[in-house]
């Protein structure tokens, strides 16, 4: 790839691997590069091991959502899901297991796929798609089972709220959609623009992150980052920053949220923003936590560079990897 092409890469998208040891990242031109994260922390670490170990393309658009469930990395992009097995990978094996595609009804444009989400009580694949709607795929049987329908823009964020087996969608509509994952029907629905606390007209009324933690919501993106009690249906903070946020992550006691901006907030639940965390890309799009592995611990952070940040501790970046 020429030094045009990484001058103007995005990171779109990262997943581990089930063991922890690596790292997936999607970028704008359909690619997806694999790290050693084991080769990149170890205390000999050259700027080789800050290289993908393998890149190979998986989709002819941007590569906006990745997933790992059961030993299958899942990557979305060009208005299809691909799933490639982890162990083929890493052996460097490219080669997908199946590459599905919903049943859109719009016209010539192909609908992108902008976030997934596992629902695991029924082992099925939620898609935010770009026709509006949320797919359901049943990844026992290969097959798109239902289509949830009431979005009247398109579907950036989807995300399972398991307990309450709910899945919530936030679209381009500024609606977030409580769906009863088990009938299909949508039970509620939260437009954020219409509450005065929230409400950013300048930016629109788009929703662009949305992750919940039982019976708590984070979503924002035109309106305010704000989070949200899910039996009251109330919101209970509103934080006070700049810009969209892209995504954001439940961190023991805290808040970890990355958009406009080269850095990541750290924000108390209460509202109050603890701290703003310097990066490198000069806006972000992608936050990841590694739980899987104990040993190489991280948060990593990528957006409008080809380089994504590690943070083995949340208070510094230590280092990049780079496409």
């Amino acid at each position: 790839m020429g030094p045009v092409e990484l001058l103007h890469m995005t990171v779109f998208s990262q997943s581990f691997s089930p063991c922890g040891r690596f790292l997936a990242a999607g970028n704008n031109y359909g690619q997806v590069a694999l790290f050693s994260l084991a080769a990149a922390l170890s205390p000999d670490a050259t700027a080789a091991n800050q290289k993908p170990v393998l890149t190979f393309k998986a989709h002819e658009g941007p590569v906006f959502s990745l997933l790992s469930n059961d030993g299958v990395l899942l990557s979305a992009g060009n208005g299809e899901v691909s799933a490639w097995s982890w162990t083929e990978l890493i052996k460097k094996n490219v080669k997908p297991l199946w590459t599905k595609r919903p049943d859109y009804k719009s016209g010539l444009e192909i609908p992108e796929i902008n976030s997934m989400a596992i629902n695991r009580r029924d082992n099925s694949l939620a898609v935010g798609a770009g026709d509006n709607n949320v797919h359901i795929l049943d990844l026992e049987h290969g097959a798109f089972k239902a289509t949830l329908q009431g979005h009247t823009d398109y579907v950036h964020c989807v995300c399972m709220r398991e307990r309450e087996a709910e899945l919530l969608s936030g679209g381009e509509d500024g609606a977030v959609r409580m769906w009863d994952s088990r009938t299909g029907q949508c039970v509620h629905r939260i437009e954020l623009y219409k509450y005065e606390s929230c409400a950013r007209p300048q930016y629109g009324k788009w929703i662009s992150c949305l992750t919940t933690d039982s019976d708590w919501m984070l979503c924002g993106g035109g309106p305010s980052l704000s989070l949200w009690h899910l039996r009251s249906l109330s919101p209970t903070s509103v934080f006070p920053l700049s810009g969209c946020q892209r995504q954001a992550i439940f961190h023991q006691d805290m808040i970890l949220a990355a958009g406009d901006g080269a850095f990541v907030s750290h924000c108390l639940l209460g509202g109050e923003v603890k701290a703003q965390i310097p990066c490198t890309a000069p806006s972000l799009n992608t936050l990841q936590l590694n739980t899987r592995s104990s040993e190489h611990r991280m948060l990593t952070v990528g957006g409008g560079s080809n380089r994504i940040d590690i943070f083995t501790n949340l208070s510094y970046r230590a280092f990049s990897l780079s496409f």
